[in-house]
């Protein structure tokens, strides 16, 4: 059993369902005030991936499923709530009857300047959870930026919100010559214009002269992630292709899961699984941070049919052979994991959720 500093998970990460009723909707429950929000329909594949943050303020939110810029629109996250959120009668966040799920994570609140890198960011960041919010102006030559974590972060989430450019991926167990692109199905590529080989430290991370990562000018948004004992947990694996798939131990009962196959074809999906929207093994209900494809869904014929995984008290096991991608016979993923509180930093156990 992990220990942790944490002693209680749902004060810095829970995931709230609810149902759209059309007009101005609030929601409570989550257990904090939110700085990052994601949210997706569950039954529709009609309404994007949306992500909003604190520091870009609400009302504002790019597509994890596009490479389009921000956009504002009023009725959409409307503000950011004491113990929740409001949504207004923006249909992608809240359409008459139509289910969701938002994925919600604290930072600091407010934000602060940040002068560690060669460029000042504006950083919102939760040093006990190993999560922060960042934004730059990009330069268009090498940089470094202040990400405020004081750990070295071992995922990194960009976006370019001025233009239609496509967010990019550090990810630690991948390596600081490779990247992803969160709204394609692509493999890890190699560039050195992205992160300058380096990685990152307990203060900064590195990023090179490309556009798509620094483009002078621009406005960029950085959410950077840390491991934290019993807490979260970013790692790869490879798969064994078989129903009795490979186990991944992440030293605490995971509430979300997200697994990515390295590997570019049309099953190499952000593939996402939490325990709220399915509380019991198998767990086949994924939705998809790279398409706007409905909870369970993909491909024409059920998700339940290929992807399927076992959420345990001590990590995850991947079930289902076949070509769903962390399936498929020695596939390399990259995953990410949050968690329920097992046993916390006074060795009490404590309430998972």
């Amino acid at each position: 059993m992990a220990y942790t500093t944490i002693n209680k998970q749902s004060a810095h990460f829970n995931t709230k369902l609810y149902t759209g009723t059309g007009s101005s909707n609030a929601q409570t429950g989550v257990g904090f005030q939110p700085d990052f929000t994601w949210i997706k329909s569950r039954d529709s594949s009609s309404y994007n991936n949306l992500i909003f943050d604190a520091v870009r303020g609400a009302t504002k939110y790019v597509k994890s499923d596009a490479n389009s810029a921000e956009n504002t629109l009023a009725q959409s996250l409307k503000s950011f709530d004491t113990d929740g959120f409001t949504v207004g009668t923006e249909a992608d966040v809240n359409n008459n009857s139509t289910s969701y799920v938002a994925w919600n994570w604290k930072a600091a609140g407010s934000s602060s300047s940040n002068s560690n890198g060669s460029v000042t960011s504006t950083v919102s960041a939760n040093t006990t959870s190993g999560f922060s919010i960042v934004k730059w102006t990009g330069t268009g030559a090498n940089a470094t930026i202040g990400h405020g974590l004081g750990v070295v972060p071992k995922m990194i989430i960009v976006k370019d919100t001025d233009a239609n450019d496509n967010w990019n991926i550090y990810h630690a167990s991948i390596g600081n010559d490779s990247h992803l692109h969160l709204n394609l199905t692509n493999g890890n590529s190699g560039s050195s214009t992205y992160w300058q080989d380096y990685t990152p430290t307990n203060s900064i991370f590195y990023i090179g002269s490309d556009p798509a990562i620094n483009a002078s000018g621009n406005e960029f948004i950085a959410y950077c992630f840390a491991d934290i004992t019993g807490f979260s947990k970013f790692g790869k694996f490879t798969s064994k292709g078989d129903d009795d798939g490979v186990f991944v131990n992440t030293g605490f009962a995971p509430q979300l899961v997200m697994l990515k196959p390295l590997a570019t074809d049309t099953w190499s999906n952000w593939y996402v699984f939490d325990n709220v929207r399915r509380d019991f093994n198998l767990n086949d209900k994924p939705l998809y941070w790279n398409l706007a494809t409905r909870e369970a869904y993909y491909g024409g014929s059920p998700a339940s049919n290929y992807a399927q995984i076992d959420i345990l008290s001590n990590g995850f096991k991947i079930r289902r052979d076949g070509n769903w991608g962390p399936g498929a016979s020695n596939q390399a993923s990259v995953y990410m994991a949050f968690g329920q509180t097992l046993v916390g930093s006074n060795n009490v156990p404590v309430t998972a959720r």
